[in-house]
């Protein structure tokens, strides 16, 4: 298995590396690894990389991904977002993203691989990011092994835009805000995270979106700087407005099991075609209050 894609206006006239290494951002190391074993082909022949590329020509690119990645599950799952490189999916609540004992196969990646396995496809599929099991919303999977270390590249440099949708106790007052407190471990709980003055740097940013009266709740849409675990539920406790459901920061029980966080949306420039890849993933949240 591999992937195709076709050289771009601005691509034309610049060597194969030159794409390789400086368009698409390629390590050395895979650039030498398809080098030495000619994984690359243009228009279906093999080229020496120093000729420049025309718009319009065909990169074919050999891959030896192991498959599937994960076992496969089936499980219904909401695709908001495909192409040959990557998904974006919207998690249910009460689903793991990925495996976290020995056997566990019924978690959202599995489900994935299974749904990739039905198209045809190797089944590799790795999660760029997590969502905690009771969050829903947008998740971001890469299709091969050459996509994943970019797309890891852009979310550690902060390239993938995520917004956050969040039902919280009482009325915020303020309109919007920025909660920079830094995050470490609960000593006395193994799970829970706290605000520490040892902790790592985390800023969360929010904007009120309305308050309900009826319900005493706040719905916010929030974006984050830094990703620590929990970062937003800690965050949001930690000024008084834990999330509805989120009994493990201090939210009221209520009569139902649902927290109330959702991935809303995810934006990105994708790196093969420059495309904005901009996706909303339905708010179930809104339909609650």
């Amino acid at each position: 298995m591999g992937f195709s894609l076709t050289v771009t206006e601005k691509w034309s006239g610049l060597t194969l590396e030159a794409v390789l290494r400086d368009e698409l951002a390629f390590s050395k190391k895979t650039i030498h690894q398809w080098r030495m074993e000619k994984g690359i082909h243009i228009n279906g022949e093999l080229t020496p990389w120093k000729n420049t590329l025309s718009e319009g020509d065909i990169l074919t690119f050999a891959l030896d991904d192991p498959a599937p990645s994960y076992p496969p599950s089936q499980m219904d799952i909401d695709v908001l977002f495909q192409d040959d490189h990557l998904i974006i999916v919207n998690k249910p609540s009460q689903t793991d993203t990925h495996p976290n004992e020995p056997g566990q196969n019924n978690t959202l990646v599995n489900a994935v691989v299974h749904y990739e396995l039905q198209s045809g496809r190797t089944g590799y599929i790795q999660p760029i990011h997590r969502l905690d099991r009771d969050t829903t919303g947008a998740i971001l999977f890469a299709k091969h092994s050459a996509i994943k270390p970019l797309l890891d590249q852009m979310l550690e440099k902060r390239d993938i835009r995520r917004t956050y949708t969040a039902i919280v106790q009482g009325e915020v007052k303020i309109a919007k805000g920025t909660i920079n407190q830094p995050i470490g471990k609960d000593r006395h709980h193994a799970t829970r995270r706290r605000i520490s003055p040892g902790g790592q740097k985390a800023v969360t940013h929010y904007k009120k979106i309305r308050y309900d009266a009826a319900s005493n709740t706040t719905i916010l849409s929030l974006t984050l700087d830094t990703g620590r675990t929990h970062q937003i539920r800690v965050h949001l406790s930690s000024i008084g407005h834990p999330i509805v459901g989120d009994t493990l920061y201090g939210a009221k029980k209520a009569g139902h099991s649902y927290q109330a966080l959702h991935a809303s949306s995810l934006s990105f420039v994708h790196p093969f075609t420059g495309e904005l890849v901009d996706v909303d993933a339905p708010e179930p949240l809104k339909r609650r209050l």
